[in-house]
């Protein structure tokens, strides 16, 4: 899952960044208005953190702007200011949710994973793909009813992959959301990957469709 920062304070951007990736998203951050208007606007993104407070365009016109472009996916406002009218103007100007400066970590995390379940049209953070059954809260895994030990790296693949339902994901996707980047190889260690979990929960778990891409089987 790809997430956006938008934060101008260094050590709380940092901050966030660490939490979330803890938690399994690939995070991208930006530092100021103009540079978070402009990723907005070009990358898609499972969820958007961005504080009201920025340089150069403060938060709720890069709200806006996103808003009326048709950018759809889910924002969490973040600010120091308590106030109410800002608040309501965050809403109004298109935010999914709201957060008051300080709060704790695992409060938003918990939140970016509710936004981006209701985006998939999950309102359970238990997913169940046939006899795989994934726990995104706790990051855990079971198959056939029984716990399974995975990597994090295997659970984040597996989760990108169940919010991709009847899709066949490529590789260099599946890259990008694990690793940031596309490199040459980063094709031949997703397949690793999956090899690892073809070997834990039967070869039939996750199918290739050559030229296309990795799914997961909804009924196997």
């Amino acid at each position: 899952m790809r997430c956006l920062v938008v934060e101008d304070e260094p050590d709380i951007r940092a901050d966030l960044a660490r939490a979330l990736e803890a938690a399994g998203f690939f995070v991208e951050t930006a530092a100021d208005g103009d540079a978070a208007w402009y990723q907005g606007d070009v990358e898609d993104y499972d969820a958007v953190i961005l504080d009201l407070g920025l340089p150069q365009l403060d938060g709720l016109t890069v709200l806006r702007r996103w808003r009326s472009a048709g950018r759809t996916f889910p924002v969490i406002v973040v600010s120091a200011r308590g106030d109410w009218t800002e608040k309501v103007e965050g809403i109004e100007a298109g935010a999914d949710d709201y957060l008051s400066k300080p709060f704790q970590m695992g409060e938003l995390v918990a939140r970016v994973r509710g936004l981006v379940r209701r985006g998939a049209g999950k309102l359970s953070p238990v997913i169940e793909i046939g006899r795989l059954r994934l726990d995104t809260v706790r990051m855990s895994a079971s198959f056939d009813g029984a716990p399974a030990r995975i990597s994090p790296l295997e659970f984040r693949l597996l989760d990108y992959l169940a919010h991709q339902p009847g899709r066949a994901v490529p590789a260099g996707e599946l890259a990008e959301h694990l690793y940031g980047a596309t490199e040459s190889g980063d094709a031949n260690a997703i397949e690793a990957i999956v090899a690892r979990l073809r070997r834990k929960f039967g070869s039939a778990v996750i199918t290739t469709r050559r030229g296309f891409g990795y799914l997961l089987e909804q009924d196997r």
